[in-house]
């Protein structure tokens, strides 16, 4: 089922140019990074870890919106890291598989996963990746 859009909150806008050797740029110029591949020991990022720390962050905002049976309130001090993989398949092809692993001080392990379960059902990032790509949660 495609999910589509009623109200538009926000577009980002980017140009890349020279794939992942190349530079990518946002519109209002917040964003200009040099892109390397990965592993290759570049100066620059890649597209596995600008997915990470997108994916994270709104990650992130989505746990501070789950709504729980009890008020759980996200500590100040959580945190996510985000693990982003890029491999080969059996058929020749390439994947990503996710890994984040949640930390959320503070909390019973029971306030931790609903958070996590509460926002892997309404982040974006986790909705757009779901049934494509192997994502797996570790929490502490």
């Amino acid at each position: 089922m495609t999910r589509t859009i009623d109200k538009v909150l926000y577009t980002g806008s980017t140009l890349t140019t020279g794939g992942r050797d190349g530079t990518g740029k946002s519109s209002d110029g917040a964003l200009d990074v040099r892109l390397s591949l990965p592993g290759s020991g570049g100066a620059g990022t890649n597209p596995e870890q600008l997915l990470a720390v997108g994916w994270s962050a709104c990650f992130m905002g989505a746990m501070r919106r789950v709504k729980t049976a009890e008020p759980i309130r996200v500590p100040d001090d959580a945190s996510i890291q985000a693990d982003i993989s890029l491999g080969t398949t059996a058929d020749g092809g390439f994947a990503l598989a996710a890994k984040l692993h949640v930390t959320l001080p503070g909390l019973t392990e029971a306030q931790k996963w609903a958070l996590v379960d509460g926002a892997h059902q309404i982040c974006p990032y986790s909705l757009a990746t779901r049934g494509n790509i192997e994502v797996a949660f570790t929490v502490a």
